[in-house]
C-alpha cells in the first residue's frame, strides 16, 4: 500500500527471461502490493522464471502482440483491484526506481497519469538510443503536440503510471493489438482531458533490451500520425472514431491463462 491505496505493477513480457529477475529486484516492493507477468506467448522461459521469482503469472496461449499483452496486463489489474497501476517493461531498459515517485504523484495529485520521459533528462543519446529514434522522437512528438494541443516531451515512453478512474473509463479494448497501442492510450487520454505528469527517466538499450526494427518503426510512426489525426478531426467533429468513444468494449483477460506450475 502506498498512503492507502493498492500499487500494482504490470509486466507485459516477450521473451524477457534474461532481463525479468534484474528488473523485478529493483521493484519496491515496500509500497508494490502485487507483480503481474503477463507472457505473451514467448518461445523462452518467460514464464518460468516468472514462477520461480513467486509473481502473479498469466500466458497468452498465441501470440498478442504489445497491445493486446497490455490489454491483459491492465483488465488483471483491475480485477485485483489496484488503485493505481504501473506499467514496466520487463527488459530493465527502465528503472524500476521512479516507481515511487510516479505513483506519489499520482495517489498525492495533481495527475491521473505520470509517464516516465526519456527526453527530460537529455539522456537519451547517451543510454544507447539509435539516432534515428531519437530524431523521429523529436518529430513525432512536436507534431503530435501541435495536433494534440499538449506539451509532453515525448510520447513514445514504454514507463507508464495510471490511476483506476483512468484505465475504467478508456475504451482500451477499441486500441490496436500492436505497438501503436501505446500512443492511442496517451490520446484517448489527452482527449478525455486527464492530467498527465512526467519524471525525467534515464534508459538503457542493450543486447536483451527489447526494440523495433526499422520497418516496424516506420509502421509504428505512421500509426503515430494517423491517430493524432484522427484526434485533431474528431474534435472538430469532422469525423468519429471507436478509440475515441465516450464508452467502448470492457478489457477481458480472454485467452490468457495461468502459468503451469
Amino acid at each position: 500500500m502506498f498512503h492507502g491505496k493498492k500499487i500494482v505493477v504490470v509486466m507485459p513480457a516477450y521473451n524477457a527471461a534474461q532481463t525479468l529477475e534484474r528488473t523485478y529486484r529493483e521493484v519496491p516492493l515496500d509500497i508494490v502490493d502485487e507483480v503481474v507477468v503477463t507472457d505473451d506467448a514467448s518461445p523462452d522461459d518467460t514464464a518460468i522464471v516468472a514462477r520461480e521469482l513467486g509473481l502473479r503469472t498469466l500466458v497468452h496461449e498465441r501470440n498478442r502482440g504489445y497491445g493486446g499483452n497490455q490489454k491483459t496486463c491492465y483488465a488483471e489489474a483491475l480485477r485485483l483491484g489496484a488503485d493505481v497501476v504501473v506499467m514496466l517493461h520487463p527488459d530493465y531498459q527502465y528503472t524500476p526506481k521512479l516507481i515511487a515517485p510516479m505513483v506519489g504523484m499520482i495517489t498525492d495529485g495533481p495527475y491521473d497519469v505520470v509517464i516516465g520521459s526519456r527526453i527530460l533528462g537529455g539522456t537519451a543519446r547517451r543510454g544507447g538510443m539509435p539516432a534515428y529514434k531519437y530524431v523521429a522522437n523529436r518529430f513525432l512528438t512536436l507534431t503530435q503536440n501541435l495536433l494534440l494541443g499538449a506539451k509532453l516531451s515525448e510520447y513514445h515512453t514504454g514507463y507508464r503510471a495510471f490511476s483506476r478512474e483512468v484505465l475504467e473509463s478508456l475504451p482500451l479494448a477499441e486500441n490496436s493489438d500492436d505497438f501503436v497501442f501505446d500512443n492511442q492510450m496517451l490520446a484517448q487520454i489527452l482527449y478525455r482531458g486527464f492530467e498527465v505528469g512526467e519524471v525525467s527517466c534515464p534508459t538503457a538499450y542493450f543486447e536483451e533490451a527489447s526494440s523495433i526494427n526499422f520497418q516496424r518503426s516506420v509502421t509504428y510512426g505512421l500509426g503515430v500520425l494517423r491517430t493524432s489525426l484522427q484526434v485533431w478531426a474528431q474534435r472538430r467533429g469532422l469525423a468519429r472514431y471507436a478509440f475515441l468513444a465516450d464508452e467502448g468494449r470492457l478489457l477481458q483477460t480472454e485467452g490468457s491463462t495461468p502459468a503451469p506450475e
